[in-house]
């Protein structure tokens, strides 16, 4: 699958917006304490990716009903689903000045009954974009930070209508925003996340 890049400005994947908040001094604080372990921007964006996917819990996994969206309230609260958990990958990287961009995959649903669309970034690196899944490990998921073919959380499989969706967005699918912010919780956000974009 080769990526569409939907904004052709590279600095529309810098930008803040009311998700990917990475002017909020909690986001700098984070980027400012994983940067001092880092060598140079491949080194940071492996540890801001490692960070997300291993210190923020998956709301489902972990049992948690709270629903988050803001990259600052994920960080604060230490836990969101994939697309949460996205916003704030996608914040630590731009508030280091790494390009990322928001993508999404259609994949079978987690009771086994029907599909939802499913979160993850896009870092430039090397003049191209890399796919990245934060969403967190569990038995059967082993996703890791790579810039040398991707290692995602789940792989497509247009057989059983998973599938992934080429476009790279600056900022959230509408429809996934709308979902995250309309859920009182986790349970409710289960029934009204898009099943395709």
């Amino acid at each position: 699958m080769e990526p569409i890049q939907k904004n052709p400005d590279l600095s529309a994947y810098l930008g803040a917006d009311e998700a990917v908040d990475h002017h909020h001094p909690l986001v700098r604080e984070t980027a400012a304490r994983l940067a001092r372990d880092a060598e140079d921007s491949y080194a940071y964006a492996s540890l801001a990716f490692a960070f997300v996917r291993d210190t923020v819990s998956h709301s489902q996994d972990a049992g948690d009903p709270r629903v988050t969206w803001r990259a600052s309230d994920v960080l604060a609260q230490g836990t969101g689903v994939c697309h949460a958990k996205a916003h704030a990958l996608a914040a630590l990287l731009r508030a280091e000045d790494i390009p990322t961009a928001l993508c999404y995959q259609r994949l079978a649903h987690d009771d086994g009954v029907g599909h939802v669309v499913h979160g993850l970034v896009a870092v430039r690196f090397g003049g191209a974009w890399h796919r990245q899944d934060p969403r967190g490990n569990k038995p059967g998921v082993d996703a890791r930070f790579s810039l040398d073919g991707e290692r995602l959380a789940f792989l497509p499989d247009r057989g059983a209508g998973v599938w992934d969706y080429p476009d790279l967005h600056p900022a959230p699918h509408p429809a996934v925003l709308g979902a995250l912010r309309a859920a009182p919780d986790r349970m409710r956000l289960w029934r009204t996340l898009p099943t395709a974009l």
